[in-house]
């Protein structure tokens, strides 16, 4: 059955890769990834169109585009991870969800498939969604999905413990593959997200990143009633 995304409602989307397998091996791959989210959250670009232009693609390219976007969704932040990504997101036109999933996947498994000499499918099915729908989940989600890459270094986090929090947050502003540099003042990939709804909460770049050090200094907060948004 087919999702019915509701305009100006906000969700969080996540997939990750068949047989949990790597959805990026190398820097440039990375790159395409976030680029694509850029070039394909466009009513007006078509995958197969674009996968030609694609053959390039580096920090410098990403947010260039010939002509202005008319926006399927407000990318409000994103992690790409090594085998899966998360995504928070509000819906800007009729179906705009699903087409904006529809072709950033389809347009980056074109790419991956054809770099990497494979075939089929990458991603695990079909992507998950869940509606934030209290102040809570608002709240709660864009620091968990900023959160990701402390796998990487400060595994504790998912105990729900964080030793040094400064040291996370360092970390977690260096790591390049995430929206959250762009929202705490170090400019990263700032075309691609769409970032005044959560600046304007946090009251801007230093209340963003006070909030998130706030954050991850109670990890030890119960998360029993958001587990149906985190994706383990």
């Amino acid at each position: 059955m087919r999702e019915n995304f509701v305009n100006g409602k906000i969700y969080h989307l996540y997939n990750r890769g068949v047989d949990k397998r790597p959805i990026v091996r190398d820097d440039h791959d990375h790159f395409r990834f976030i680029h694509s989210l850029f070039e394909f959250n466009n009513e007006n670009q078509s995958v197969p169109h674009l996968h030609r232009q694609l053959s390039e693609v580096g920090p410098r390219t990403i947010g260039r585009n010939r002509e202005p976007r008319k926006l399927l969704v407000d990318l409000i932040a994103f992690c790409l991870m090594d085998n899966h990504y998360h995504l928070m997101v509000r819906q800007r036109v009729d179906g705009g969800i699903s087409k904006f999933v529809q072709k950033f996947g389809t347009g980056y498994t074109m790419y991956f498939n054809e770099k990497h000499e494979r075939s089929g499918v990458l991603f695990q099915g079909k992507f998950k969604s869940v509606l934030v729908s209290d102040d809570s989940q608002f709240n709660f989600l864009p620091f968990y999905i900023h959160a990701n890459p402390l796998d990487k270094k400060f595994k504790e986090w998912r105990s729900k413990e964080m030793k040094n929090p400064k040291q996370a947050i360092e970390f977690l502003k260096e790591y390049r593959w995430s929206s959250l540099p762009d929202y705490v003042g170090v400019k990263n990939f700032p075309s691609v997200t769409q970032r005044e709804l959560l600046l304007e909460y946090f009251e801007g770049e230093k209340g963003m990143e006070k909030a998130l050090i706030q954050w991850l200094k109670n990890m030890n907060e119960d998360w029993s009633e958001r587990k149906h948004i985190t994706f383990e």
